[in-house]
């Protein structure tokens, strides 16, 4: 059951009678994010996307157990003039079911993965969209290991263990990523939609790696961004089981679910 909060409209949503500007729908995934929320969604905020292309945010609180509800409402009411969806999970089903809701609900011509935590910069969205926008592109994936942009220094066997997936699914899928796990993953909406995505935990990387690689003619782009890790004291969840997951998934999803 999925509560869905008021769907706001204001100056973002406002168009001409000439002309409809085409929306980016920011898909939010938050689980315990009461400190952290309200300041991605300002960075979201304040962000201005090239082409005139309008934001539609959509937050699925994954029955979280601190107020990240509150802290939801509290800036929704506070900026009603931002496009928000806001929708909850009765029970805790993990961030793979959070983004299928998302998508699910998504009404853009884009859609791109935010986590709600301060790891990725929204002003990289702009990084993000020009393949597509120019032409060459149906999703692109933002690496955090390529081109020149700061990387916070943390947990060495988490980059050694990020490799090997990585490696692991480019041998199946064909493809040569650099970081098949990131979390920037930018899709035309109509090939998102196409999938149908299971894994309702942390396998949602490999999975839509492993699907969107063998849809006839994708165009895959990836482009280098910046990545602001967090510490596990600073809220960060992925683990070394998540990590065997992946492992499966990529399996799963190459071999035996083909």
């Amino acid at each position: 059951m999925y509560f869905c909060g008021q769907f706001n409209s204001g100056p973002e949503k406002q168009q001409t009678s000439t002309y409809m500007s085409e929306v980016l729908s920011i898909v939010i995934p938050a689980y315990n994010e009461e400190r952290t929320i309200h300041r991605i969604l300002d960075k979201i905020k304040a962000v201005k996307l090239i082409n005139g292309i309008q934001k539609e945010i959509i937050i699925t609180n994954d029955c979280s157990k601190d107020d990240t509800e509150g802290a939801i409402r509290r800036y929704m009411d506070a900026n009603p003039e931002l496009n928000i969806q806001y929708r909850k999970h009765e029970v805790n089903k993990g961030k793979g079911a959070a983004l299928h809701t998302g998508i699910q609900h998504a009404s853009g011509q884009y859609i791109i993965i935010q986590d709600a935590d301060l790891e990725y910069d929204p002003e990289e969205y702009n990084i993000l969209l020009p393949p597509i926008l120019n032409g060459f592109a149906d999703v692109v994936f933002g690496s955090r290991f390529m081109g020149g942009n700061p990387h916070r220094i943390l947990f060495f066997w988490h980059s050694i263990g990020n490799k090997i997936l990585t490696f692991a699914s480019n041998m199946f899928t064909n493809l040569n990523l650099t970081d098949m796990e990131t979390c920037y993953k930018l899709f035309k909406s109509d090939v998102i939609k196409q999938l149908k995505l299971k894994e309702n935990r942390f396998g949602f990387e490999p999975e839509v790696t492993a699907k969107i690689s063998r849809i006839p003619d994708v165009r895959i782009y990836e482009v280098g961004i910046s990545y602001y890790g967090r510490s596990y004291e600073e809220g960060k969840k992925i683990g070394w089981r998540d990590g065997f997951r992946a492992i499966y998934c990529i399996l799963k999803y190459n071999i035996w679910s083909k």
